[in-house]
């Protein structure tokens, strides 16, 4: 059992500006030995509503200037920085991931709000040449960007407090009101974020319902959210079924949609291939592997299949599986039983149809409930499930080719296209990689797992649409009108 998971963080929700409770509550579990480290309320339908109808009167009357939107993103990231010990210490409480990767988030929390704080003072317009075109010599445009209104805010339970920062900083830096909604198993860190986002609005003089905050059913939520016609915007990461949802059913509402992914990664024959391995293993098994961006598969030139094979084994056996809060962690739990089963079954199915076990293969019982250890599969085919499908799991499979033509094709044998990743050190290879692969980025000499918080981040095909990154998000959750000034009717 932890002895270090936070208990009785019994925690309200953020509604006009008043921290309120709900239709009943939700405990919050500790995924590694099932505590309860906390609850929160569950939001009915009339609640939603009115959290958007606060934001809506808020952004209405919202009179922050840029620098004062700067001021109010700034504080928040000082007030997160200053408490990252205890936010940490809770997020591994309730998701799971080892205290060293919650730190790690935590870190990268500060540094999107940091970078949205900069945003807010850089939406800038352009100014068009007219007289580029003839006849208009005497006429000056400009465009200005301009907030969209009500943006909603849906995230996902394995980076519970960066990719809330991702959706609130940007949209809050372009000047909309948010009403956020956290994954129902991780929702206690977003509360937090919301205290710190609360008493910074409060300080710069925003009017209460700046920020909102809902927690509980997702279907609940969801549809309040999709039935308003004040939300402008809906920044969603989840699953593609649930976003494929919110598409068909969003009308003109703005969509930033981040879904999953089957990334994979090529080694070729020109590379490290230990150090590729480490590589490999480390973006397969970080937080369990529950990463949409996270090596799913393994692409390999066949005559450097055994020795990749042989040090993944290795890289994969220098991991240490256990408590979350134990330092030396890398793997411990996975974040709830359907997510743990679901793996459990990939697995079982891929080494049914053949996959070979070369290390790993264990999970559950002493391990821990929810506990898979990472797992280096070797001899996977194309159509078993550890290829096929997202695995959200410490899984490393392995496919080999002959030749690169089969790497690309197989990278595409799939329909999602979010990241990629390639080892090679031939950089006509490495352009035809960046060029081929139907991905939304293509990682030369690194893996598909591979982001930067400041990065134009998002998928093709069923992996979404938009783009996440402080910029391109703070751009999405604008909109550009055209000013336009034309001479008089006399001369001057």
């Amino acid at each position: 059992m932890s002895q270090n998971a936070v208990t009785r963080l019994d925690k309200r929700m953020l509604i006009d500006g008043e921290w309120v409770d709900g239709d009943g509550r939700v405990d919050v579990i500790h995924p590694y030995d099932g505590s309860r480290v906390g609850s929160v309320p569950l939001a009915t339908a009339d609640q939603v509503r009115s959290a958007i109808d606060a934001a809506e009167r808020a952004r209405e009357a919202s009179t922050l200037s840029a620098y004062e939107r700067y001021e109010l993103l700034e504080a928040t990231a000082e007030t997160l920085d200053a408490n990252a010990d205890h936010v940490a210490t809770v997020l591994t409480s309730e998701q799971g991931k080892p205290i060293t990767e919650a730190r790690g988030e935590v870190d990268r929390a500060v540094q999107t709000l940091q970078l949205s704080a900069e945003q807010a003072k850089r939406m800038f317009g352009e100014y068009v040449p007219m007289d580029a075109q003839k006849g208009f010599t005497r006429d000056h445009c400009f465009t200005q960007r301009e907030p969209l209104g009500v943006v909603a805010a849906i995230t996902p339970f394995n980076f519970p407090i960066n990719l809330m920062a991702h959706k609130v900083g940007p949209a809050l830096a372009a000047g909309n009101a948010v009403v956020g909604k956290p994954a129902s198993n991780t929702p206690l860190v977003s509360v937090l974020l919301f205290e710190y986002l609360q008493e910074a609005a409060e300080a710069v003089g925003a009017p209460d319902g700046l920020v909102n905050l809902v927690t509980g059913s997702g279907s609940t939520v969801g549809d309040a959210v999709l039935e308003h016609d004040a939300v402008e915007a809906v920044s969603f990461t989840g699953s593609t079924p649930v976003g494929k949802y919110l598409a068909n059913n969003s009308g003109m509402t703005e969509l930033t949609l981040e879904l999953g992914g089957n990334d994979p990664t090529i080694v070729w024959d020109d590379t490290d291939i230990e150090k590729a391995a480490e590589a490999v293993v480390g973006g397969a098994c970080s937080n369990a592997g529950q990463v949409c961006n996270s090596v799913e598969r393994v692409i390999v030139h066949d005559t450097i299949e055994a020795e990749f094979v042989d040090a993944a084994v290795d890289a994969v056996e220098a991991l240490s599986v256990g408590d979350p809060f134990e330092e030396s962690t890398d793997v411990a739990s996975m974040v709830d039983d359907e997510q743990f089963e679901t793996v459990v079954d990939m697995y079982e199915a891929s080494v049914d149809a053949g996959a070979t076990v070369e290390t790993g293969g264990n999970y559950g019982g002493d391990l821990g409930a929810r506990v898979f250890e990472p797992t280096v599969l070797s001899n996977v085919t194309p159509e078993m499930p550890a290829a096929k499908e997202e695995t959200f799991g410490p899984l490393v499979p392995i496919l080999s080719v002959s030749d690169f033509d089969e790497a690309i094709a197989e990278a595409n044998n799939t329909n999602y296209g979010l990241e990629a990743g390639i080892f090679t050190q031939d950089i006509d290879r490495a352009r035809r990689a960046a060029d081929d692969i139907d991905a939304g980025g293509v990682n030369v000499n690194t893996v598909s797992g591979f982001r930067a918080d400041h990065m134009p981040y998002g998928g093709f095909k069923d992996s979404g649409v938009g783009k996440e990154g402080i910029k391109y998000a703070a751009e999405h959750f604008s909109r550009e009108k055209l000013v336009g000034f034309h001479a008089g009717f006399t001369d001057v």
